[in-house]
């Protein structure tokens, strides 16, 4: 018997080992990420535009190299185009892009209204109702970069809570490259105010389990979408 047992061990008891709550820090490859979305998003990178590495490396403080992974990261969303010989540019999608891609995102959405009421747990729809609820904060005082994103989130919660994997899948792709036209729906006061109510009647269909209802209030969200960006692509 080895002199070294410790008294767990000796004991045949195993430790405790305390659970890690270190709250995880963003890496610098998350911020620029994010930061060079934003200014996709917000249109300070507008759509066809080049960007400019150097400039945009001084500008945010950072060396060439976290940038260029960034632009790979918004590459494979679809917000940017890497060209040989030009560099990275901000995709800019023609008006039969945004009305294909809504189109696509309206029938997925539809699918996921009934199946989301059919697999939602309740903690599932206390979730979605959080998230609209800090949602319609931001819309109170008006901030539209917080409020768009959580309304990004409350889409993409109602797409998770199928179980369905491979809509999640698809859905996710398309989302991000519509990010800068979804963006821009909510521009005129009277478009943000119509936005929100859509968003009232999708959570109270959700909480009514009511998959018909909450599929329609989706496909209307969508079509109504297309109707409030067309002019501006």
């Amino acid at each position: 018997m080895k002199a070294d047992v410790t008294a767990a061990e000796a004991l045949d008891v195993t430790p405790v080992v305390a659970e890690d709550i270190r709250i995880d820090r963003p890496t610098l490859h998350d911020v620029v990420v994010i930061r060079v979305r934003d200014m996709i998003i917000e249109g300070t990178l507008a759509a066809g535009s080049r960007i400019h590495e150097g400039q945009l490396g001084q500008q945010l403080g950072i060396s060439r190299t976290p940038l260029r992974e960034a632009l790979k990261v918004l590459a494979r969303e679809g917000l940017v185009d890497l060209v040989q010989g030009k560099g990275a540019l901000v995709r800019k999608l023609t008006h039969k892009d945004v009305k294909d891609m809504l189109v696509v995102l309206s029938a997925m959405e539809d699918l996921a209204g009934k199946l989301a009421c059919e697999n939602a747990s309740d903690s599932d729809i206390r979730e979605v109702r959080r998230l609209h609820d800090a949602m319609m904060g931001y819309y109170a005082v008006r901030n539209r970069l917080p409020y768009y994103k959580l309304n990004q989130e409350i889409h993409s919660a109602f797409i998770r809570i199928t179980g369905n994997e491979a809509l999640s899948m698809v859905h996710t792709q398309l989302q991000a490259r519509l990010k800068r036209i979804r963006f821009i729906g909510n521009e005129k006061p009277e478009h943000w105010d119509a936005a929100v109510a859509d968003h009232e009647e999708m959570i109270a269909a959700l909480e009514a389990r009511d998959g018909p209802r909450l599929s329609r209030a989706l496909s209307n969200h969508l079509a109504e979408t297309w109707l409030r960006v067309a002019d501006s692509i």
